[in-house]
């Protein structure tokens, strides 16, 4: 989004999150499966604590020299991302257009009437649009989706990329790229959603949750939520006098005491089902629009034995641990094995190197 340059492969996705940088770099093979995609490259690493609060980048050469050490570890040959900003930095609006314009006119009618759309100055403003498709208003109108950020929230993920020798080729929206992997990748989502029910991605993060509402693969509805894993290991940490680098470890591949499922875990997984179920309130109560019929659930904490469980329970609703992964082929220099088990972690980051085939 936002106009910075053509899309044409090779084009890995890049995931800068509140805790991590993840790459992802996808190729589609030839054969007779449609849309069969292979994992050609793949790595995470963490970034420093504080280089990056509330999702923007307060350390930008810390940033930097981490997506550097990522693609290094990687071995991706793409020097052009995908890359993403929250949903929170970003104005979107559907609006009708007539059908009978050119992307230029539709592109110009677009500049003119933005000032009704966007409360800042369109100077300081990156814009773009897409046609979303015919529009419910009249048959001679289609929907365009327009989104704007400012610049300045583009410009410190811009210069990190550029100290990693990297080029920005798509920027688009966490919430349309969780959209994009969840339509490419999940498995049996329309033989267990009705049309009349739309669909919840929960990405459960290290400092936040974001619930995306999705209706025919369109994002209607996105709401964060203050709460994710740090404050799970923050409690370890209290809890088992842990250092928080020990309580992380520990709490990703075991060790903890025997009480940690019932004292610390259940709690943290009924909160989290808590959060998740207050976004989908105010949903309902903001719009009179579908029912929920499922949730997927994406981020570093969808892992979390029992919590898609605790969710379905508190939200009755169908809920699933997104696996984008799974009937892919890969590279023999990807460890299948543990990007597998890292599947929802990496949600954004495929939707984002989708964007390499558009």
């Amino acid at each position: 989004m936002f106009g910075l340059g053509n899309k044409k492969p090779p084009l890995a996705g890049l995931d800068i999150s509140s805790s991590a940088v993840k790459l992802l770099e996808l190729s589609q093979p030839k054969g007779p499966v449609e849309r069969s995609f292979r994992v050609e490259s793949s790595a995470a690493e963490p970034l420093p604590k504080g280089s990056v609060v509330e999702r923007k980048i307060t350390d930008i050469e810390a940033v930097g020299e981490t997506i550097k050490r990522v693609v290094k570890r990687s071995g991706t040959k793409a020097r052009r991302v995908a890359i993403a900003v929250s949903g929170s930095s970003v104005i979107t609006k559907v609006i009708s257009l007539p059908a009978s314009l050119s992307d230029r006119e539709m592109e110009e009618q677009i500049n003119l009437e933005a000032d009704q759309y966007i409360p800042y100055a369109l100077e300081d403003v990156n814009l773009d649009f897409t046609v979303l498709g015919p529009s419910p208003k009249g048959a001679d109108l289609v929907d365009v989706l327009l989104a704007g950020s400012r610049r300045e929230n583009l410009a410190d993920r811009l210069a990190a990329l550029h100290i990693a020798g990297l080029t920005a080729a798509v920027i688009d929206v966490e919430g349309y790229a969780l959209s994009n992997a969840c339509e490419a990748f999940i498995a049996g989502i329309s033989s267990m959603t009705r049309r009349e029910q739309a669909i919840a991605v929960a990405d459960i993060g290290a400092n936040a949750i974001a619930v995306h509402v999705l209706d025919e693969g369109r994002v209607i509805y996105t709401r964060e939520q203050n709460l994710g894993g740090s404050e799970l290991t923050a409690e370890i940490a209290r809890r088992f006098q842990l250092s928080p680098e020990e309580a992380g470890s520990r709490k990703r591949h075991g060790g903890l005491p025997a009480s940690y499922e019932t004292d610390v875990l259940a709690p943290f997984m009924d909160a989290i089902a808590q959060q998740i179920s207050r976004a989908l309130q105010f949903f309902y109560s903001a719009s009179a629009q579908k029912e929920i019929g499922l949730i997927i659930l994406a981020g570093g904490n969808a892992n979390l034995p029992g919590i898609d469980a605790v969710i379905k329970e508190k939200n009755n609703a169908e809920t699933l641990v997104a696996q984008p992964f799974a009937g892919m082929s890969f590279s023999s220099r990807v460890d299948s094995k543990t990007l597998l088990a890292e599947g929802p972690a990496m949600l954004v980051a495929a939707g984002l190197a989708l964007r390499g085939f558009d």
